[in-house]
């Protein structure tokens, strides 16, 4: 540190310490008032004993494991105060995803303790920052930087590092769906195969949260897509609107299995890389339809079977088989290459090269209603619960 720049530095270091003083100050003020310290839930929200002047916040929490509609319930909380290293943030949208659900029901590989806030992502406008905080500002908005935040509630208090920060002028869906679905679709499609412009991939599940991201990110690195859907009552629509994202070729599972199938994609490379999200006969029709050394990256398991793979096509094909979760991928890396990440994504949306999926906003009041869309079969809407 130079001279010229010391005076200045201890006065920034003195204004920070008056800034905490005058917050612990305040603190043991609402102590003394009656305002008693909060028991703190999982998910950044608090209860309190007591509080005269704290501001209410609606949560969706869950005491116990079960089916989603029995086992959540809309309460109210009182928000926890601000401490010197946590940000106040007013949540805006959070979806329901699969791992939510499963999450809830108790099979999923990371349960926060209970009781506990629901929902893993969202994004959220911060309010008010404590002293300490150097990255955030009020009007940013944060999206949770791990799973588990509990994001279905109106505000909350979390830790500055358990955020992170995307610019307020991309769509709300956008933002509120980013950190999930994309970032899983992105890493599959650049960490397992060295792919490069007019390869292809074949994927499951497309018309999935990740399978959309999946067929815009693709089409962005000039990948071509085979995409396959179940059949269902409104296939012919559901087709149209996937090619309208950038999927090359769009077939149903019982399509796969025939054996012209082939021909359906003849003039499409032989695809290298094979995005498994259902597993049982399906993953074995895509382990079917690689090519001699490609990877089947599994994030998924919808049919609740095991992933079978013919012995033949492991030893005359030499495929290989692997799996991703993207929490365990945010556990190997930095919050600053998740940041990245996100960055680039976003870098995207402003070009409109990737787009939320179709997505229907339901009041948080109305949860029952959205949780019970959210398990439906064929759903082709993501639920976005609104604050």
């Amino acid at each position: 540190m130079t001279c010229s720049s010391a005076p200045s530095a201890v006065r920034a270091g003195r204004s920070m310490w008056v800034r905490c003083a005058l917050w612990g100050a305040r603190a043991r003020s609402q102590l003394q008032s009656g305002v008693l310290a909060p028991r703190r839930l999982h998910g950044g929200a608090a209860s309190y004993s007591a509080s005269a002047q704290a501001s209410r916040v609606r949560a969706l929490i869950y005491g116990s494991h079960g089916e989603p509609a029995k086992v959540v319930e809309l309460k109210n909380l009182e928000l926890a105060a601000v401490g010197g290293s946590d940000v106040h943030v007013r949540m805006l949208a959070a979806p329901i995803n699969p791992s939510d659900i499963n999450m809830i029901q108790g099979n999923y590989g990371l349960l926060p303790k209970l009781p506990a806030v629901g929902g893993n992502e969202g994004v959220g406008q911060v309010e008010a920052v404590g002293c300490h905080v150097t990255r955030l500002k009020p009007g940013d908005w944060v999206i949770p930087a791990n799973a588990g935040l509990g994001t279905w509630q109106t505000e909350a208090v979390f830790s500055e590092k358990a955020l992170i920060q995307v610019p307020n002028d991309i769509p709300l869906q956008s933002a509120a769906t980013l950190g999930v679905n994309p970032c899983t679709a992105y890493r599959m499609l650049v960490d397992f195969e060295q792919l490069k412009p007019g390869d292809s991939v074949i994927q499951n599940a497309s018309n999935s949260g990740v399978g959309q991201a999946v067929i815009q990110i693709a089409a962005a690195l000039g990948l071509r897509t085979i995409n396959v859907v179940r059949d269902r009552p409104d296939i012919q629509k559901l087709m149209v609107r996937l090619k309208d994202l950038g999927a090359e070729h769009v077939i149903t599972e019982e399509e796969l299995r025939k054996p012209e199938a082939k021909n359906l994609f003849k003039n499409t490379p032989q695809p290298r890389l094979a995005l498994d999200c259902v597993g049982g006969k399906s993953s074995t029709e895509l382990l079917r339809h690689l090519a001699p050394g490609g990877t089947m990256v599994t994030y998924g398991g919808m049919a609740k079977q095991p992933v079978t793979a013919p012995v033949s096509l492991l030893i005359f094909k030499d495929l290989k088989l692997r799996g991703f979760w993207l929490s365990q991928w945010k556990k190997d890396h930095s919050s600053d290459e998740f940041q990245g990440l996100i960055l680039t994504l976003c870098d995207l949306i402003h070009r409109g090269q990737l787009t939320a999926p179709a997505c229907s906003e339901v009041p948080l009041q109305d949860y029952q209603r959205a949780l019970e869309a959210s398990m439906e079969p064929f759903m082709s809407s993501k639920q976005i619960l609104t604050m």
